[in-house]
């Protein structure tokens, strides 16, 4: 079995490395199930990441903001343009998935 991987923009990268980004919310992507998880620069397939993924929650886009303390600085309005800069179909009905993990150096 291959190491699970997902292609992240690089401009997440330093804060992936620094431990400051610890989740990722995708939308119709492969699944991704707890263990070790390789982030993959979309522009440098070099530049990569290893993290461990400790859990995955489903829910829809309108929850995101509240579960994960982010309300104030993740309007809908916000989240939304955020989220539709990589899925440019998505609404604030569509289930996506959190993916949750530890700083890399753990």
């Amino acid at each position: 079995m291959s190491l699970q991987n997902l292609e992240i923009v690089p401009r997440l990268l330093p804060d992936v490395r620094a431990g400051r980004k610890l989740h990722t919310i995708r939308w119709r992507e492969r699944e991704i199930v707890p263990g070790p998880m390789l982030y993959v620069n979309m522009r440098d397939a070099s530049d990569t990441v290893m993290v461990w993924v400790t859990h995955i929650e489903k829910m829809p886009l309108s929850d995101i903001a509240s579960r994960l303390g982010k309300s104030t600085d993740w309007p809908d309005t916000i989240l939304l343009e955020g989220m539709r800069e990589h899925y440019p179909r998505i609404e604030m009905d569509s289930e996506v998935v959190i993916i949750h993990r530890l700083p890399p150096e753990a």
